[in-house]
């Protein structure tokens, strides 16, 4: 009975933990669109590689909006 329980506790955590995916990560400036293409990392992780962000250079304000997908 025992090696029952411990055997399902580990099923149960191993389906659990976070599976690592290949993401594409889109991103669109003035000028056009780029494609990243991030391979076996976590969501997370993901999210925190495709990011929109705003750049100043000398008085040019340059926005870029990322979008990720599988």
């Amino acid at each position: 009975m025992k090696k029952i329980t411990i055997l399902s506790i580990v099923v149960m955590s191993l389906s659990l933990m976070a599976c690592k995916k290949d993401w594409t990560c889109t991103c669109t400036d003035a000028t056009g669109g780029e494609v990243k293409k991030i391979s076996k990392i976590t969501k997370k992780q993901a999210l925190s590689n495709c990011q929109s962000k705003t750049v100043t250079e000398d008085g040019d304000t340059e926005s870029e909006t990322c979008t990720l997908s599988k």
